[in-house]
C-alpha cells in the first residue's frame, strides 16, 4: 500500500510540474457553449437572446440559463476562438464577464484546464 501511495504522489507531483511549465494566459469572456458556438446565436454572443429577453437581461443571466436549462457548458470566448473550461468550481460566478485565465490548453480537446481566473481589468 505504501508503494502505491508513493507512486501516486510522484505522479501527482510530476503532473503539477508539467502543468506549471505549460501554463498560458487567456483573455476573453466566460460564456456558454450555446451562444459562443452559434447554437442559438448568429453573432457568437448573447445579443440575440438579450434582445428577445427570453434568457434574462444580462450576459450573466443568459449564460447561466443556457447552462442550467439548455445543456450548455462553460467556455471562454476569446475572439474567434472558443475553449471549453474544465473547472466549473473556479469559473462559476464569472459567467458573462471578461476574464484573464491562467491555464493549460489541451489542443486535442480544445479545452483549458483552469488554474486561476481573475476579472480582466482592461476595458
Amino acid at each position: 500500500m505504501k508503494q502505491f501511495v508513493k507512486c501516486a504522489l510522484a505522479c501527482l507531483a510530476l503532473g503539477v510540474a508539467t502543468l506549471g511549465q505549460n501554463a498560458q494566459t487567456f483573455h476573453g469572456e466566460v460564456s456558454d457553449s450555446q451562444c459562443a458556438l452559434n447554437v442559438h446565436s448568429l453573432t457568437r454572443s448573447h445579443q440575440e437572446m438579450l434582445k428577445s429577453k427570453s434568457m434574462g437581461g444580462t450576459a450573466n443571466t443568459c449564460a447561466v440559463y443556457c447552462i442550467e436549462h439548455l445543456g450548455g457548458y462553460l467556455v471562454l470566448s476569446a475572439g474567434k476562438n472558443v475553449y471549453r473550461l474544465d473547472r466549473n468550481d473556479l469559473v462559476h460566478g464569472f459567467e458573462g464577464r471578461r476574464v484573464v485565465i491562467t491555464g493549460v490548453l489541451d489542443g486535442k480537446l480544445n479545452q483549458i484546464h483552469v488554474l486561476k481566473i481573475d476579472l480582466d481589468e482592461k476595458p
